[in-house]
């Protein structure tokens, strides 16, 4: 999946806590494959919801030049 990754120390609340030991334990996975599951489907979630922002800003028109530009064509 990732070819380098990068130890990260982070607080939750017990209860989280207690509930991602439970999940691991139960789907037999390591904690961090399920943080790092959920961490995508959220940034996943909050990419849709910038690009229904962005294209609620711009009501739903663009410069066709500024499309090709930001695709680096």
């Amino acid at each position: 999946m990732y070819k380098t990754v990068k130890p990260t120390t982070f607080t939750l609340p017990h209860v989280i806590l207690e509930d991602l030991e439970m999940m691991a334990q139960e789907l037999g996975k390591k904690k961090s494959a399920i943080i790092l599951e959920a961490l995508e489907m959220y940034m996943d979630y909050q990419d849709l919801q910038l690009a229904k922002k962005r294209l609620n800003e711009s009501e739903g028109r663009i410069e066709a030049d500024v499309f090709f530009k930001e695709l680096g064509a």
